[in-house]
């Protein structure tokens, strides 16, 4: 009966995702195409909200009935995809996490990694976590569970490397450009890893260290928490694995943590962060990076590539699409 139970149980995950995996794609696509319209123009406000309009306008246009559970903050803070805000009258009932522009001052600047990103999953399935800083460990999949935040830095990395059959010296570790992740990077370097600075965009990040390829092979330091529960549902996906503590700046976070039931201190793994059976992730880019393209324009139209996945089908899609934007556009395809 147990089996028959988890037989179905693995069913309806599957129809949940099958029903919802491109759709959630169109929506990352919709969003980067909106935000693409700001890039390099140095207004980070506007590249922000032309992703969030376009972003919110699709998800309404879903077969959910949507609570967003990661946003763009409280609801005194955002007027769109703000905490909360329930979203859709359709068929599947879902938690909402989202970033319509990770990286608005990149995408701005024209810098590399702008994506736009997304994750559903079934009520539950997606910590509520709070607007704090998180410190994150992110490794590929042959080092899941065997590293923890409780270890140096250096033990880490040795696992790391033993885990990937390389030296530690052959291993690059990526982490924000940040004033307090000085320490961080000389541990990193004093072990014989070399470091990768990043000005934004931890999700990219986590995600390129789970694809083989990439050239990264881990994932350090604090960024934002939200950003942390985004990666774990897509280390859920591939495979990966992330650690995090919350990180509570002073004795009003504290209070808020209470009030969530979160615990300073601990550390979080995947299957906390995100523990959904139900869970679909896509990522677009906006501008080009180390896993995704940007998005690329053309007379009347453009082009977008996508990451998206779902867990209980266990499908990983890069999609690249080309999208003919004006009446009677035209475009000759190619690789």
């Amino acid at each position: 009966m147990t089996n028959n139970r988890t037989e179905a149980e693995q069913r309806r995950s599957q129809q949940f995702e099958h029903a919802l995996v491109l759709e959630t794609a169109r929506v990352t696509e919709g969003a980067a195409l909106a935000a693409s319209r700001w890039v390099g123009m140095g207004d980070k406000m506007a590249v922000d909200d032309a992703g969030t309009t376009a972003m919110r306008e699709l998800l309404g246009s879903l077969n959910i009935r949507g609570t967003v559970v990661i946003g763009e903050g409280e609801m005194d803070e955002a007027p769109m995809l703000y905490i909360g805000e329930e979203l859709g009258q359709g068929e599947y009932e879902v938690d909402i996490a989202v970033d319509p522009v990770e990286g608005t001052s990149v995408t701005a600047k024209g810098l590399p990694n702008g994506i736009a990103v997304i994750a559903l999953s079934e009520k539950g399935g997606l910590m509520h976590a709070p607007d704090c800083y998180m410190e994150k460990l992110v490794v590929p999949p042959p080092a899941a569970n065997k590293v923890s935040l409780d270890y140096s830095i250096a033990e880490n990395l040795k696992i790391i490397a033993e885990s990937l059959d390389r030296d530690v010296d052959d291993l690059l570790v990526t982490i924000l450009d940040r004033e307090r992740h000085a320490d961080h990077i000389r541990q990193i370097r004093d072990a014989g890893a070399r470091v990768k600075l990043i000005g934004d965009g931890d999700v990219i990040a986590s995600l390129a260290v789970a694809v083989r390829g990439s050239g990264v092979h881990c994932l350090m330091g604090s960024g934002g928490a939200p950003e942390g529960v985004l990666s774990a549902a897509a280390m859920k996906c591939l495979g990966g694995h992330i650690q995090g503590q919350f990180i509570a700046e002073d004795d009003t976070m504290r209070e808020r943590f209470k009030l969530m039931g979160v615990e300073e201190g601990r550390i979080y793994k995947t299957h906390e962060l995100a523990p959904g059976n139900q869970i679909v992730f896509s990522a677009t880019g906006i501008t080009s990076g180390d896993l995704l393209y940007g998005v690329r324009r053309f007379g009347g139209g453009a082009r977008t590539h996508t990451l998206v996945m779902g867990h209980a089908t266990r499908v990983v899609r890069f999609i690249d699409t080309v999208h003919l934007e004006d009446d009677g556009a035209r475009v000759h395809v190619r690789i």
